[in-house]
């Protein structure tokens, strides 16, 4: 299940309460070492070297545990107590050009800058650009405010325990960060904290979306309407429909402009496409609405605006507002029954909140919150690194899938057809929050699960495979 972003102090407070129950130190240390050897293992080849750096505390623990279940690899622990005396030692090994280095130097304990042989050390570690695999914490960060204590190792993956620290998610630390993943199920006790900030965890959606019903028909899971497309980025509302067909609802029908119809109506068969004209009326059957890929035309007509702030309004049923239909929106209310989503990137919900980009990633929470509070109270998909889904007030949650090759024209789009694709379904509206969750979830994951195969996928293969991540 999710689990809070804590603090170290909460930390501190959710081992000792795991100890009363009888469970160890010494058992946990062992479960995590356990799961630090099985990612390295992922991460490595029979035969590969593996530099393993052990501190004197727990972090260091942690790494020794690994050895014993790295059977099949070729291992070099160098455990460090004076890194003036070692850095030697280091050097040589790092010549020798190791698979990996598993970074177990110093956990969240540290709360002090670094000396001059700690900077030193830690800095050859990172110009030898090797793969690193942090325990816990990369070596050198403060995780509580994610201040570098002089210096930093620069992970590739950081793999926490338990749950994630505060200091870890802030946006300036992801170059020391890496890829963040938790480390849970190592013997602790469920987490007894609770926060405005929870990490979603691929658990979370074990057995979603639901089983079908053999009796279920077209009319069954729904009918979704997207507004999409014009000339120069018909493909936006091409990959769009393509993304919302992969979430299988019973329909989907397409209003584009009469200048790509026929383009974009020559690459889809079973969804239905249709030219947008001023006094085009939904379908009665339509169970959702999309509003927003490829409508960065200069040609777009006044009317199509309106229509979007009018169905912003007054459309009974979910609505997912993306891309250029963000800037179409007016600051109004609407019925608080109602399902609104709007899915900024950070340039996006710059535009939004009239700030500067970096301001937006500089507190990210309090951007998404101010944006839902803006429209209405709307849901909030803000877009990037380790993606924040929440509304203006509640939980929020960090997505914890996905990589740098979604970087691609396109992306976007796909996730918004998938994710209104989901919402056009009765049964996935009723827990809207999960339902939005597990499409930004999937989306990354597919990304994920491409990225382990191959080097040089493209958006056409990300939607031909939305909805297989497990």
């Amino acid at each position: 299940m999710s689990v809070p972003v804590i603090n170290i102090a909460q930390m501190r407070e959710w081992e000792n309460a795991t100890w009363t129950t009888g469970q160890t130190e010494a058992e946990v240390i062992r479960r995590v070492g356990k799961k630090i050897a099985r990612r390295a293992r992922r991460l490595t080849e029979a035969d590969d070297l593996i530099l393993v750096l052990a501190g004197k505390g727990n972090n260091g623990a942690d790494a020794r545990a690994a050895l014993e279940h790295l059977e099949s690899r070729r291992v070099e622990l160098l455990d460090v107590t004076a890194p003036e005396n070692d850095l030697p030692k280091l050097e040589s090994l790092l010549q020798q050009k190791p698979a990996l280095v598993i970074d177990g130097l110093f956990g969240i304990g540290l709360n002090r800058p670094l000396d001059e042989g700690w900077k030193k050390f830690i800095a050859a570690v990172n110009a030898a650009q090797l793969p690193v695999l942090a325990v816990d914490v990369p070596s050198g960060l403060n995780a509580d405010t994610g201040e570098m204590q002089g210096a930093a190792i620069e992970a590739a993956i950081t793999l926490t325990v338990g749950a994630p620290k505060f200091g870890l998610l802030l946006q300036g630390n992801v170059p020391y960060v890496g890829r963040l993943e938790v480390l849970s199920d190592v013997g602790l006790i469920p987490c007894p904290h609770h926060g405005e900030l929870n990490w979603t965890q691929p658990e979370d959606f074990a057995g979603f979306p639901p089983r079908r019903l053999a009796t279920g028909h077209k009319g069954t899971f729904g009918h979704l309407a997207v507004v999409a497309g014009g000339y120069g980025f018909h493909g936006a509302a091409v990959l769009a429909v393509r993304g919302a067909q992969r979430a299988q609802p019973g329909l989907v029908t397409l209003f584009t402009q009469e200048e790509v119809y026929h383009p974009v109506a020559s690459q889809l068969q079973s969804a239905m496409v249709r030219v947008w004209k001023p006094e085009e009326k939904l379908p009665d059957t339509t169970t959702a609405m999309l509003a927003g890929p490829g409508l960065a035309t200069p040609s777009l007509p006044n009317e199509m605006r309106g229509m979007v702030r009018r169905f912003w309004r007054d459309f009974p049923g979910p609505m997912v507002v993306d891309a250029s239909a963000l800037d179409m929106l007016a600051m109004q209310s609407f019925p608080k029954e109602l399902v609104r989503v709007l899915t900024p990137h950070p340039g996006e919900a710059a535009r939004l909140l009239n700030l500067p980009p970096q301001n937006v990633l500089a507190n990210r929470v309090r951007s998404l919150r101010e944006i839902s509070r803006r429209y209405g109270g709307c849901w909030v998909v803000l877009k990037g690194h380790q993606t924040l889904v929440g509304r203006g007030d509640g939980e929020i949650f960090v997505n914890p899938s996905g990589n740098p090759h979604l970087a691609q024209g396109g992306s976007g789009d796909t996730l918004a057809g998938y994710l209104a694709g989901l919402l056009a379904q009765p049964a996935l509206q009723a827990d809207a929050g999960k339902t939005i969750r597990y499409a930004v979830w999937q989306h990354g994951a597919v990304a994920d699960k491409l990225s382990a195969t191959r080097a040089n996928w493209i958006v056409e293969d990300l939607v031909a495979e939305l909805g297989n991540a497990r």
